[in-house]
């Protein structure tokens, strides 16, 4: 169970980094580059810790599925960014496929 909290971690870590990009001008503003910076380090650290257990391809399957998920979220909410009807039909067989490895594959088993 920790492991997945090191992945709930690293998904978060992720999409506050990718979130502050933007933000960022091209790392061009200091602040938002070091979120950028230190959410990503603490993503990836976080993500390593969980290849302790959970296998590499399960793990980065729900890292990029469901961070896939929040950005977009995080863009229609805080960015003013539009989803068609094809954007999120696409996003939810991504998290689809998540939930499927998660519920049913045996590859995530310890």
């Amino acid at each position: 169970m920790k492991n997945w909290m090191f992945l709930l971690g690293a998904i978060l870590c992720e999409v506050t980094a990718t979130s502050s990009l933007k933000a960022s001008n091209g790392f061009t503003r200091l602040a938002p580059s070091l979120i950028v910076l230190v959410g990503y380090s603490a993503s990836f650290y976080l993500l390593s810790l969980t290849l302790r257990t959970i296998p590499i391809g399960v793990a980065y399957a729900v890292w990029s599925g469901v961070g896939v998920a929040l950005i977009a979220l995080v863009g229609w909410i805080f960015l003013g960014q539009t989803l068609d009807r094809a954007a999120i039909a696409g996003m939810l067989l991504i998290v689809s496929g998540v939930i499927v490895i998660n519920l049913f594959s045996k590859a995530g088993s310890h």
